[in-house]
């Protein structure tokens, strides 16, 4: 059987890691284009070091980026060269509101993006569009505090109104916040978040994080209304837990933690908050003030698909203290004794991406799009930018036979597969360059040096063969 017939195919990016032109076309200052590379990174992320500005000290990667704010007609034309069906992308929220809080869009930045869209249909790509990736205008930080405010919701409604009736017909794939569990362990990257001393820092993530599903709700309603034809899906950071041991107690461990992620999904997914979310906010003291209408309005609208990042599982133990940990996630777990790893500590499961796969479907019963995935290595061009990275093709083959497995075998039900990184661009957890995942090599170091020449990698012509053949021949 293999994929459907209409498998969409395709790779991914996000605009504050891609796109660069921080301050051109009408663009306001967005807060990942803040954070710098380098030791900072870390505390500015969690929201424990405040960095609302520049300073001379740091280089801001997220500024310039790739530039595909100048070079996306080409980057496009390579994506569609290698046959590309989809391609997920993000908005900055801050070039079509610059400020976040206006009534008016920014027109210079509404184009920008129809304009790139309008270049996919030509090609016969398919847009699939975060409508934040990380992404938060430094102005609603600095003046509301970000999503902690109840206000955020009514400023992201009056961008889905405009993003959703603007890009009507051109348009049909929605993921509402990127990886949204990711604001209990990257805070300010994932929602602005900025934690003043006194804080109660778990009430702060978990209110802010109501404040994001009662706004996916409302962009989910949204869609729906303009466009039937509309599909928006939810956006989850996955990866399956593995008990250390058959230990009980370390079942339960992993247990409670793949509950932990799984939270943001049941809610926009089932339309309730789990007895189990209930109950673990309960303990920690933590209330969440729900506004009238919140549980009718994320109970009515919940999403049609689920979309996911997958690049490892996870081991769960009683003990973490005892073991190694993995290095370079942003959430790291215990080391896995029987998974080879990659350069920067992500060990490499692809076994356990059909795991997860099965977890979720068996969990929601919606169809699966696979949006996030893929090898960061570093890359050793040749004089002509030529890179034989036969390493990444061996861990891309393996988790699309992994995920046919789950499609043919175990009967979930697959969208799609975008691969993460499909151009080289900046690591959103290290703000690096060398941290390389694309099929196309971008002349780019980790200090802004290069000309940003784009080149094919051997893996180029690979993932064109295997999208030509709707991944049936994976051989390199």
């Amino acid at each position: 059987m293999g994929f459907r017939k209409d498998f969409l195919w395709g790779g991914a990016t996000a605009a504050n890691q891609c796109e660069g032109g921080y301050n051109e076309g009408g663009r306001g200052l967005a807060n990942v284009d803040v954070v710098p590379i380098g030791e900072d990174r870390f505390p500015v992320i969690a929201g424990k070091k405040k960095m609302f500005d520049f300073d001379d000290e740091h280089f801001y990667p997220a500024k310039e980026a790739i530039d595909m704010y100048h070079h996306w007609k080409e980057d496009i034309k390579l994506f569609a060269e290698m046959g590309f069906k989809t391609y997920r992308l993000s908005l900055g929220w801050s070039r079509i509101f610059p400020q976040g809080d206006e009534t008016e869009p920014n027109e210079e930045g509404l184009k920008f993006y129809e304009d790139i869209f309008k270049e996919c249909k030509k090609y016969g790509i398919e847009p699939l569009v975060t409508i934040t990736h990380f992404d938060c205008p430094m102005h609603l930080v600095e003046k509301y505090g970000a999503w902690r405010s109840r206000e955020l919701v009514g400023f992201y409604e009056n961008l889905c109104n405009v993003i959703f009736n603007r890009y009507k017909g051109l348009v049909k794939y929605w993921l509402t916040f990127n990886e949204i569990n990711m604001i209990l362990h990257a805070p300010f990257m994932g929602a602005g978040l900025y934690f003043e001393e006194g804080d109660n820092v778990e009430q702060v993530k978990y209110q802010a994080a109501h404040h994001e599903l009662v706004a996916s709700a409302i962009a989910t309603k949204i869609a729906h209304e303009v466009d039937p034809e509309n599909q928006v899906g939810c956006m989850l950071a996955a990866g399956s837990y593995y008990p250390y041991t058959p230990k009980p107690e370390d079942v339960w461990a992993g247990r409670q933690d793949e509950r932990e992620n799984y939270f943001f999904i049941d809610v926009q997914s089932r339309g309730e908050y789990p007895a189990y979310a209930l109950k673990e906010m309960e303990r920690k003291g933590i209330e969440v003030k729900m506004e009238e209408g919140d549980k009718e309005l994320l109970k009515a609208h919940t999403v049609d698909f689920i979309s996911f990042s997958y690049y490892s599982s996870r081991v769960a133990t009683t003990d973490p203290e005892l073991l190694e940990q993995t290095a370079g996630n942003i959430f790291a777990s215990v080391k896995n004794p029987y998974l080879e790893a990659s350069e920067w500590g992500w060990q490499i499961d692809p076994l356990g991406l059909r795991i997860t796969m099965n977890d979720l479907y068996d969990r929601y019963q919606k169809p699966l799009f696979i949006v996030e995935n893929g090898l960061g290595a570093v890359d050793t061009p040749d004089e002509n930018g030529y890179v034989e990275d036969d390493y990444r093709i061996d861990y891309l083959a393996k988790h699309v036979e992994a995920m046919r497995d789950a499609v043919d075998q175990d009967g979930v039900d697959l969208l799609g597969y975008t691969t993460w990184g499909c151009i080289d661009l900046v690591s959103a957890g290290t703000g690096e360059m060398k941290k390389r995942y694309g099929f196309i090599y971008v002349d780019r170091d980790n200090q802004g040096n290069g000309t940003l020449k784009r080149s094919k990698k051997k893996s180029f012509d690979w993932y064109k063969k295997v999208i030509a053949t709707n991944g049936e021949d994976l051989s390199n």
